[in-house]
């Protein structure tokens, strides 16, 4: 399954790694495109100064970790597509050109399921996605979430417990599985 990830889902780090790392255990193959880099720098920048260098470091990693990751699209597919805000078109053009299954979002409201299906998308929420995951794979995601936490703690210096920092992620209903 492949699944375009959008900016929103990137940033903030938790859900990034919680995502990136059941990828990393074969659960889908991540997509994203260069104008989704962009945004999530840019965002990185307006909520903590000098973070577009770490932000930078961090695409690079990910592109040398999925080198087929980065789609890109032309103009031509953008200008022919429509959603209620234009600012997302980008984000469905990069979901097309990539043949993916569904694009993996916090906006869902903003990709109508019916303008979706007729590129043969789905949308899907991260927290309901991960937690869909538990169910089948407890010990895929539970493993995942470990290795979350216990950088979470290292990086923060803070001891948070695992509940604490999903639900701080965006992620209620994997937290209260995890718990």
């Amino acid at each position: 399954m492949k699944l375009l990830l959008d900016t929103c889902v990137l940033y903030p780090t938790v859900m990034r790694e919680m995502l990136l790392g059941v990828a990393d255990a074969g659960a889908f193959e991540p997509l994203w495109s260069g104008e989704i880099e962009g945004e999530w720098a840019h965002t990185a920048q307006k909520h903590e100064a000098g973070a577009g260098v770490f932000v930078a470091g961090e695409i690079a990693m990910l592109n040398a970790r999925w080198p087929q990751a980065r789609v890109r699209y032309g103009e031509g597919l953008k200008a022919r597509l429509w959603l209620p805000d234009p600012n997302d078109i980008h984000v469905l053009a990069a979901a097309i050109a990539g043949s993916a299954d569904a694009i993996i979002t916090l906006n869902k409201k903003d990709f109508p399921s019916q303008i979706l299906a007729e590129e043969g998308l789905g949308v899907m929420d991260p927290d309901a996605y991960l937690r869909g995951l538990w169910a089948a794979d407890p010990a895929l995601v539970a493993g995942v979430a470990g290795r979350v936490l216990a950088a979470a703690c290292a990086l923060s210096g803070r001891d948070w417990e695992m509940r604490a920092l999903l639900k701080k992620a965006r992620l209620p209903r994997l937290a209260k599985a995890l718990a």
